[in-house]
């Protein structure tokens, strides 16, 4: 109870982290998706519980750049609920 599950897919279509959300999905646990290119079929498996960030892009490299922030700010924010 009260785990998360973060699932990164540059396509959204990434099959061993559609597999991972799927499990988490059927146990309950919440999903904060990192994609990009319209969150293809992870996009389809999330609900309002869930947190998807969505790249604006098709290009990977850009996807896994605005992925790389995104990580950096989550993490950011994690810090400072643990060391505040």
């Amino acid at each position: 109870k009260g785990d998360i599950l973060l699932g990164i897919s540059t396509s959204g279509n990434s099959k061993n982290v559609v597999k991972a959300i799927e499990s988490a999905k059927k146990m309950g646990i919440k999903i904060i998706a990192l994609t990009g290119n319209g969150g293809g079929k992870i996009a389809t498996l999330l609900d309002e519980d869930d947190i998807h960030l969505c790249a604006p892009s098709t290009r990977t490299a850009r996807i896994q750049e605005t992925h790389l922030v995104l990580l950096h700010a989550l993490c950011d924010g994690v810090d400072h609920l643990l060391l505040d």
